[in-house]
């Protein structure tokens, strides 16, 4: 079967390794369907040595065979494109309940657009949480909207600038996490739809990714766009592209910040939108990107939710996915004595 993304293939299979498993635990086979880009960036030695000594194997899926005639698989995780794996992996899930699959492929789609993504965090209600989460305003362009049409749009609608322009879709491809930022509605007819303009909220050049591992939560600083005082918004004009602003290279964590930026979110907050967002976008691997509105302690705004992201770049992730895999089995196994 040919699917969309670099593929790993069966050759290079982590089973394929000698010696015993230090502690004596029950077996799990965990099938993983992964580009290859992601498998190196996931299926790190460090990781999969830990997991081997925990009795957690990793088998790569054969996509050129059928699933069903595949594992036995206690878990399988996945991350592909495309309609056809989504097919795939929907009907297995479908027709053998006893494997747990990471994650239901509608539900990750449901974050493969920026519009939906983000509703589920409009539409929640974090009182009494030590801060207030929001995400910015923002307007929609579907791919038959007229570029043209889209300065008046925003000015109906009464959209500060500037504005921060996003791909609607996320599918992986590095094109979908092209950043723009507009500072005057006229040039915002050079985009093309279809795109989701938010306004820009100055957060002290910071922001910060929430791993979400299961009901485990993990905190990294990352540089970010920095502010834009409205002396240089009435000076520039334009749309200007911007490269990815979390990445790696830009990690924050031991830079000398000002603690009125650099200070997490409350703990009782992430805390609470985790549990909300795990329940309602019915995940287990995801990440929040978040800023606090700069010269305040306790306004938030969410501004991305991503799909198994990069564990490979969040601290100590080795031993929090071995536990999360384990705990999993465990919960499998309670559930089957209460049966």
């Amino acid at each position: 079967m040919r699917l969309n993304g670099e593929i790993s293939s069966g050759e290079d299979e982590e089973e394929k390794q000698t010696g015993t498993t230090t502690f004596s635990v029950q077996k799990v086979v965990v099938g993983y369907a992964l580009t290859s880009k992601k498998k190196k960036s996931f299926l790190q030695p460090s990781f999969t040595a830990l997991a081997r000594n925990k009795g957690i194997y990793f088998v790569a899926v054969d996509l050129k065979k059928p699933l069903p005639e595949q594992g036995p698989f206690d878990i399988i995780l996945h991350k592909l494109s495309g309609e056809e794996w989504h097919d795939i992996i929907e009907d297995y899930r479908q027709k053998h309940p006893e494997v747990t699959v990471l994650d239901p492929p509608d539900a990750i789609q449901h974050l493969h657009n920026r519009q939906s993504m983000l509703q589920d965090v409009a539409d929640l209600n974090l009182s009494d949480c030590h801060g207030k989460v929001a995400i910015p305003r923002q307007l929609v362009f579907t791919k038959e909207k007229d570029p043209s049409s889209i300065p008046y749009e925003v000015t109906k609608a009464g959209m500060k600038l500037p504005l921060v322009a996003k791909p609607l879709v996320v599918d992986g491809t590095a094109k979908s996490h092209e950043l723009f930022l507009a500072y005057d509605e006229f040039s915002l007819s050079e985009l093309e739809p279809p795109l989701v303009l938010q306004e820009f909220v100055n957060h002290g050049g910071l922001l910060f990714k929430i791993y979400i591992v299961g009901e485990t939560i993990k905190v990294v600083r990352r540089f970010s766009l920095p502010n834009i005082s409205k002396r240089e918004l009435s000076k520039v004009a334009g749309v200007f592209r911007f490269p990815r602003v979390s990445c790696a290279a830009a990690s924050a964590d031991d830079a000398d910040l000002d603690p009125n930026i650099a200070e997490h979110p409350p703990r009782p907050l992430l805390e609470k939108l985790a549990r909300e967002l795990r329940h309602r976008l019915g995940l287990h691997l995801f990440n929040i990107d978040m800023i606090r509105e700069y010269g305040t302690k306790d306004v938030f705004y969410v501004i991305d939710i991503n799909y198994f992201p990069g564990y490979g770049k969040m601290p100590d992730y080795e031993h929090v996915f071995t536990d999360f895999l384990l705990s999993l089995m465990q919960s499998k196994y309670k559930k089957k004595l209460t049966t």
